[in-house]
């Protein structure tokens, strides 16, 4: 089953995108023993975006994802969640992830696209989820290139270029710096060691 997505005139109608990201960590020395280790450690974290309050669309392995991608056996798939379901991703209390909020004004052009794109992503999933190809950041790179919030690349350049969360959330923090974008960040709990961002 093919999927075909139709890009729509934007509007003046202004609404939000909020990207929401989860940042990787590792357990502080004198709490390995109590804390979980998380996928991916300091260079791990989600990313995943909300359009509709406390629903958030992401990308996730579905079953023993692989290292190279197979479009013939794709393992992956774009699923809804809440957000104390999306938090707990990686594991752990969702209320003591660290993690930052980009609010993204888009218009209702943008929006309609975005409810298309999703709904076309959700029904068939577009690619395999593997560890050198599309995984979460690279995947919400895709969605957000495909409403002109970000240059557009093709899969390989976007997995090439957004092979982590931290890849993308620069991106979208300096933009957030440059448009006056609204950023809101939770420290995370004091028994991790959290990976920080770069400095813009």
């Amino acid at each position: 089953m093919f999927c075909f997505i139709t890009l729509l005139s934007f509007s003046q109608d202004t609404t939000y995108l909020k990207v929401h990201f989860l940042y990787g960590s590792k357990p502080l020395y004198k709490y390995r023993e109590s804390e979980p280790v998380w996928f991916g450690g300091i260079l791990g974290g989600h990313v995943g975006i909300e359009a509709d309050s406390g629903k958030i669309i992401d990308f996730s392995p579905s079953g023993k994802f692989h290292v190279f991608e197979n479009d013939y056996f794709r393992r992956g798939r774009f699923t809804v969640k809440t957000r104390e379901r999306f938090y707990s991703t990686l594991g752990g209390d969702p209320d003591s992830a660290k993690k930052a909020i980009v609010y993204i004004p888009v218009s209702k052009g943008q929006r309609d696209q975005f409810d298309s794109v999703t709904t076309c992503y959700l029904r068939q999933t577009p690619y395999d989820y593997a560890f050198i190809g599309m995984r979460c950041s690279a995947a919400a790179y895709d969605v957000l290139g495909k409403l002109g919030i970000v240059n557009p690349y093709s899969r390989r350049e976007t997995y090439r270029r957004i092979f982590y969360p931290r890849l993308l959330r620069k991106r979208l923090l300096k933009k957030a710096v440059d448009n006056k974008w609204t950023v809101e960040r939770h420290p995370g709990c004091s028994k991790r060691k959290w990976e920080k961002d770069w400095k813009l």
